[in-house]
């Protein structure tokens, strides 16, 4: 009888294996130009963002906050729950949370005030629709923080080689 500590598999897991399995079922070669981290991340990021329009409707449309307050609100939600789903599930990382989450709060917060104050909130002062400027704003931060998350926020260290033992 197979051990079941080692033959569970995780949610996590499963959600990986089927984005590869995707993947690896595109046409054109795109198989070999998309890793499967970036159809993750579209996916967990995809949600978030509803999230984050979903506040963004509530605290502005029907509660007639400030754009700006109703912006930041949402973004700081959906940015939370973007780091935990894509740490779980998307990146697997195991490395201590605390320095990845301060890493992220530094990409976040660039990531704020250039595109979703820079862009977004610009692009609603020069009389676009607040949902419009925020899809644009969202297409920008999409590209900026997927490599970011994959580069620098849970990148995967080398393993430092070990000195030879001389006995």
């Amino acid at each position: 009888m197979p051990d079941l500590a080692t033959t569970t598999e995780t949610l996590a897991d499963r959600f990986t294996r089927w984005c590869e399995a995707v993947v690896a079922r595109l046409p054109f070669g795109l198989d070999r130009l998309v890793p499967p981290t970036f159809l993750g991340f579209a996916l967990i990021n995809g949600f978030t963002f509803g999230v984050d329009l979903t506040l963004l409707t509530i605290f502005h449309g029907w509660w007639g906050w400030p754009v700006w307050l109703a912006v930041t609100l949402g973004y700081v939600c959906a940015f939370g729950l973007s780091f935990v789903l894509n740490r779980t599930f998307n990146f697997h990382s195991h490395a201590p949370v605390g320095r990845q989450a301060a890493v992220y709060v530094v990409v976040v917060a660039v990531n704020y005030v250039a595109f979703i104050l820079g862009v977004g909130t610009g692009l609603t002062e020069l009389g676009l629709e607040y949902h419009l400027s925020r899809l644009l704003a969202g297409a920008c931060e999409a590209i900026y923080m997927y490599c970011a998350m994959r580069w620098v926020v849970f990148r995967r260290r080398a393993a430092k080689p070990q000195p030879a033992r001389v006995d």
